[in-house]
């Protein structure tokens, strides 16, 4: 891993969602230099399910060698930003970087997306960002160092990142926005830069979203803090850019990165927004021993959609015809469901098929015993999944990663998504008796 330099010793950063997951990493990393934190967030009180408070976040920063300023703060709140700006200048003296982490997702469509999620994305991200952003300025302008640093995604415009969860991906988008039009704002004053990982990020949220097992597929949030300490001790002229985080720190000369994964060896799941990874990524898994299904089915189709200014964006969709059939798969489903199953999932799940074998079925692993059946289920679906019949067939035979399918559209989710998530657990266990 990168080692801390010293670099932002006596340096005041300002952090929102500081107070757990890549917020507090990144205010970690720079705690070791001896830099002064401001833990911009909302949990004062210990949550239930998700670990952290500014308070906890503060004593790990000052036991790693920073000083902490905790401070409540929802940035949809204009007032409460404002309060923790002032708070942290007449503590520290001023503010020399700001990092914008804090954000809020919902993967729904555009049908699922209610106006409370709705609103809460655009003004957690975007609007959270701009204000934050707007009410640091004045005091960034001042420092030496002048450094606003997003954690959004490049600006992708690939349709696949908008049809599956276009709220998300317009809040996302709005923030990194905000790094193309201050970057040239402030060019010369005050640097601003965007940083994602390129894969998923273990956190306490992913963990409550993905449920057991995440974690093997993530890598740890130090890769995150150290790509952003990278860009943070860079000069101001460093700015306009959308980093990713592996690219960056190959450059500055990191060669294994297996120290920054959960479970060193096992595949990681892409990040979101990145059409590299698609690709990638199944040859990273057929590297490891995995089926080059995913990879066979990108080659299978050459359907093109013109992207912006004419050029031309794949969006690939399964001809390949799979051996076995959607009835014998839902046949052996039922034959490994035991209690066990049933217990940890507590999930209907109703799956909408096209194609050949195109029809309508369910598996319920959350009444008595567990079954699966062809039709409506019994009760009513806690989750439906839209895809074809080769398709689900080529998922649960281990060819295609659930999460693989979704982020490349050839999964549609409706529901509850942490229940959906969890059925890649199933998957795990049928891909050996498929």
């Amino acid at each position: 891993m990168l080692k801390a330099m010293r670099k932002l010793s006596g340096c005041t950063l300002f952090i929102t969602g500081a107070s757990r997951g890549i917020g507090k990493a990144i205010a970690l990393k720079a705690a070791k230099d001896g830099a002064n934190i401001v833990i911009a967030a909302k949990t004062s009180e210990p949550h239930p399910k998700l670990a952290g408070t500014i308070y906890t976040a503060a004593e790990e920063i000052e036991a790693a060698g920073g000083k902490a300023l905790p401070c409540v703060v929802n940035v949809r709140e204009e007032e409460q930003i404002a309060d923790a700006v002032e708070k942290a200048v007449q503590k520290f003296g001023g503010i020399d970087i700001l990092v914008n982490n804090a954000s809020a997702i919902s993967l729904t469509g555009t049908l699922e997306t209610t106006a409370k999620k709705l609103d809460l994305m655009m003004s957690a991200n975007t609007r959270g960002t701009y204000l934050t952003s707007k009410l640091c300025l004045p005091f960034l302008k001042n420092s030496k160092i002048a450094h606003i640093l997003n954690i959004s995604p490049p600006l992708n415009l690939n349709p696949i990142w908008f049809k599956n969860h276009c709220a998300y991906t317009i809040s996302k988008y709005g923030m990194s926005m905000c790094v193309l039009g201050m970057a040239e704002e402030f060019r010369g004053e005050v640097a601003v830069n965007a940083l994602w990982p390129k894969t998923a990020i273990y956190t306490a949220a992913m963990d409550m979203l993905g449920g057991p097992g995440v974690e093997k597929q993530c890598r740890k949030t130090d890769i995150v803090a150290d790509a952003a300490y990278c860009i943070l001790t860079k000069p101001k002229s460093f700015t306009g850019n959308f980093v990713i985080d592996e690219h960056l720190l190959k450059k500055e000369g990191i060669k294994n990165f297996d120290v920054y994964a959960v479970a060193p060896g096992h595949p990681v799941i892409p990040d979101y927004f990145l059409d590299e990874d698609l690709d990638t990524q199944a040859m990273k898994m057929e590297a490891q021993g995995a089926s080059s299904g995913f990879r066979e089915e990108k080659k299978a189709d050459g359907a093109k959609h013109t992207g912006p200014e004419g050029s031309q964006i794949s969006l690939e969709t399964s001809t390949a015809k799979p051996s076995g059939s959607v009835a014998e798969t839902f046949k052996i489903i039922e034959g490994i469901i035991n209690e066990d199953v049933v217990k940890s999932t507590q999930g209907v799940f109703l799956f909408e098929l096209s194609g050949e074998e195109g029809g309508t079925w369910y598996i319920d692993l959350k009444n008595k015993g567990g079954n699966t059946g062809s039709g409506e289920p019994p009760v009513k679906a806690d989750v439906i999944m839209s895809m074809s019949s080769n398709d689900f067939v080529k998922m649960f035979t281990g060819k295609l990663k659930p999460t693989m399918a979704f982020m490349s559209g050839k999964l549609k989710i409706k529901g509850n998504m942490s229940l959906a998530l969890r059925l890649e657990k199933l998957v795990s266990q049928l891909g050996s008796k498929l």
